[in-house]
């Protein structure tokens, strides 16, 4: 026996309407010499805490563990000892970071790596923000990435943004030094 179902929806409709399913960046500004380009790497399986869409889904670190979201910003930087810290500010001036781990929108920090007995990094070093919802508030979306404390690490630190905007999947490669310690990328929504 099938059963089948269908939805219908009556009412005014604007040109200006716009769901989170085709949620699309209007901007992305980088630090000079960074581009974020579209980005998926078709390798098969998803592969935990690299910060890329392994598997071409649209959707970074699913099955890892991580809150996942229409909105999601993800810095990786492997086994490092170094520190580093992911921001997001948001259109209504929220800023989700370590110590303000939710914002009242819907942003989340979930993990926060290495940080202070945080036993679920499992090595793996990997901070991620992700909204929690279906419509994330438009406007611009600030996304720092500093290098808080090299602990002794080789310089420069190499990690890897990852960010997720709807169903498109976007990254770059960075490297960062104690004298050249913060990148910062804005997304226009």
């Amino acid at each position: 026996m099938a059963l089948g179902f269908a939805f219908a929806a009556c009412g005014p409709s604007s040109g200006n309407v716009r769901s989170g399913a085709d949620l699309k960046p209007r901007a992305i500004l980088s630090p000079p010499g960074l581009s974020l380009v579209s980005a998926c790497t078709p390798t098969g399986p998803e592969i935990c805490f690299n910060g890329i869409d392994d598997n071409c889904n649209g959707i970074l670190e699913e099955g890892c563990g991580l809150g996942t979201g229409l909105l999601q910003f993800i810095v990786a930087w492997g086994d490092s000892p170094a520190d580093i810290d992911l921001s997001v500010t948001e259109p209504s001036g929220s800023t989700v970071h370590e110590s303000s781990r939710t914002s009242p929108s819907g942003l989340h920090l979930d993990r926060d790596c290495p940080g202070t007995g945080n036993q679920s990094c499992y090595g793996q070093n990997v901070e991620n923000v992700y909204f929690e919802g279906l419509e994330p508030p438009r406007g611009a979306y600030v996304v720092k990435v500093k290098l808080t404390d090299i602990h002794g690490a080789p310089s420069p630190v190499k990690a890897r943004l990852g960010a997720r905007v709807g169903s498109r999947s976007y990254g770059v490669d960075l490297e960062l030094t104690p004298s050249d310690d913060q990148k910062s990328f804005t997304f226009s929504l």
